[in-house]
């Protein structure tokens, strides 16, 4: 037993030497280079509130360990994630952090610990393949670099009934696109990712763990102190420009969002038809997130 739970096979796009836990598989597939698999293909790596612990946890024992340099996050299954668990994932669960109680706490908290990642010494990747959606969008931002396959779909659906809890699109996609996607909670692909500011480079799916373990291991060649100094260099300089107070208040605004009628109302319609049927009605319009039984409740 260790905090990222009981031991289960590895998944099957791991390879290399895997330890498997029950939310994330850990593995050094280079010298110096540590990667931490998302162990929920079967809801598309829907964030309950341990596989996030055990995200944080893997990272911070990764920053931890002299003989890590770079580590790098993907997804098991067809997608990296698709975001916060809206169908009742989290029952049971306590949530892996303290954050102050009060109006905005889940916002606060889910915000809080993607921005954390910023503060680890080491760099980390994130490697984004098939839907990377709300919560998954907001863990993928906060990493140092992201790397994604062509067809990869980055978006926020949950725009078309509330509002995000963290407010990164301004600042990584610019005005006229972050409205965009706000207005419309429409995806864009890896290419347009790329083109627009959000990843580093876009890569054929099938390319895509080879050349991202290519950049890794790049990564691994510069002496640690140096690469800890200038991720700092990078972060400070979108700290003082405001990057961090901008996205703590746009937690206030998803505070207020709660309380919004468009999203009592659909709330209200969840609990009279289901979730299912409940964001199948909302997406129908715009075409796009179908769900079914077999997949997450997407958010």
């Amino acid at each position: 037993m260790s905090e990222y739970g009981e031991a289960t096979p590895s998944p099957s796009n791991s390879g290399g030497e895997a330890a498997g836990h029950q939310w994330v598989i850990l593995d050094d597939p280079l010298p110096g280079v540590r990667r931490i698999t998302f162990n929920r293909a079967e809801k598309r790596n829907s964030l309950i509130h341990p596989l996030r612990g055990a995200i944080l946890g893997a990272l911070r024992d990764a920053d931890d360990d002299p003989s890590v340099k770079v580590s790098i996050i993907r997804g098991d299954g067809p997608s990296f994630s698709a975001g916060y668990d809206l169908g009742g994932g989290n029952e049971g669960h306590d949530l892996p952090f303290f954050t102050a109680g009060g109006e905005g706490q889940w916002p606060r908290h889910v915000t809080d610990g993607w921005m954390s990642i910023w503060d680890l010494a080491k760099p980390v990747i994130a490697q984004v393949h098939g839907y990377c959606l709300a919560g998954g969008s907001e863990l993928a931002t906060c990493c140092d670099l992201v790397y994604v396959a062509e067809d990869a779909q980055m978006g926020y659906p949950a725009t078309r009934f509330g509002v995000p809890d963290m407010h990164f699109h301004t600042w990584f996609l610019g005005m006229r696109r972050a409205m965009e996607m706000m207005m419309t909670g429409d995806s864009i692909s890896g290419v347009e990712a790329v083109s627009e500011g959000w990843a580093n480079r876009a890569f054929p799916a099938d390319d895509l763990t080879d050349r991202v373990l290519e950049i890794a291991e790049r990564i691994a060649r510069t002496p640690t102190d140096v690469a800890q100094l200038n991720k700092r260099a990078v972060h400070r300089q979108m700290e003082v420009m405001g990057i961090r107070t901008g996205i703590r208040q746009g937690t206030e605004l998803c505070a207020l969002g709660i309380h919004s009628e468009s999203l009592q109302s659909f709330i209200g319609t969840v609990r009279e038809q289901g979730l299912t049927s409940t964001l199948s009605d909302r997406d129908d319009p715009y075409g796009d997130y179908r769900t079914s039984d077999d997949q997450p409740e997407q958010p």
